[in-house]
């Protein structure tokens, strides 16, 4: 499968100019026909499964993605279908929510540092240390608890939130880890049918939060949040991914193709064996062959 072209045309790794209305969640691109679609991304599941085998063995690379979206743009199906194939001993997913009281005491980023892939690992972040310029940036008064002195809490702290972000990530890139970002960008369209279908399926009554409506209500702060931080945050070694939701069909498939073409970019290969160990190999399979 040919990943990089439909990878990297959702690709912001610059973020200056970046705008989100100039993306659309409903975009298909040339993918008119979701069967061609789902044959691509058992392709890619196949493939991802390959190279997750090579990466395990070859033990010097991790590989880091980050899920970001509103609610109900499928992050977790997402990550349900595109990580089907993979070893579960060699992927790490870890989910945050509401901070506890421990991770309170701490710094920003000290809860998600704490579950960081290990060499050799893929690991999936379901939301992240973004909400920390996402939830608080749209509820201000989260701040009160967050225990950080007063005098640090100026104007130009989502500033320096974003600038720790970026040395943070760069630090985690020259120490071996591939980070890769995903927003699930849906329409508003689309959240509300979601929702809906929530309430009205009693096999996805469970789903519902009355939280989310009242988020719901908050939708023009937060895309406003999401184009400041991509725009501040998007950078050559960390890029983000800027994905149309409203198909989920089709976000599986992008995502895919992203998570391949970043495999694919580090060459990976399982390990040489040396004329040492050959010969330790040979002697235990004469030594098997030998003995009842």
């Amino acid at each position: 499968m040919k990943t990089g072209k439909l990878a990297n045309t959702f690709r912001v790794d610059r973020g200056k100019h970046f705008r989100l209305k100039d993306f659309d969640p409903a975009e298909t691109g040339h993918w008119k026909s979701k069967e061609h679609a789902a044959e691509a991304l058992q392709e890619g599941i196949a493939r991802t499964a390959e190279l997750q085998d090579k990466l395990y063995a070859q033990n010097n690379w991790a590989l880091l993605l980050i899920f970001q979206a509103m609610d109900a743009a499928g992050k977790d199906g997402a990550i349900k279908h595109v990580m089907s194939g993979v070893n579960p001993q060699g992927c790490q997913v870890h989910s945050f929510k509401a901070p506890s009281d421990l991770e309170l005491q701490h710094d920003f980023l000290w809860r998600t540092t704490r579950d960081l892939p290990e060499r050799g690992r893929i690991g999936i972040f379901n939301r992240s240390y973004y909400e920390e310029v996402l939830v608080v940036r749209v509820h201000p008064e989260i701040l009160k608890n967050q225990r950080t002195p007063a005098s640090l809490v100026g104007k130009k702290i989502w500033d320096e939130r974003f600038e720790d972000i970026r040395c943070f990530e760069r630090h985690m890139t020259r120490s071996g880890t591939v980070i890769r970002k995903f927003f699930l960008n849906v329409s508003k369209k689309e959240q509300k049918a979601r929702f809906l279908a929530r309430l009205e399926e009693p096999e996805k009554n469970w789903k519902f939060s009355a939280s989310d409506v009242r988020e719901r209500a908050c939708w023009d702060a937060y895309q406003d949040a999401y184009q400041d931080l991509i725009r501040e945050t998007a950078t050559e070694h960390a890029p983000w991914y800027i994905v149309p939701a409203d198909n989920k069909w089709f976000t599986r498939l992008v995502i895919s193709t992203v998570i391949v073409d970043a495999l694919e970019s580090l060459n990976l290969a399982y390990p040489r064996v040396d004329d040492a160990k050959r010969k330790e190999l040979e002697a235990a399979k004469k030594g098997l062959l030998e003995k009842k």
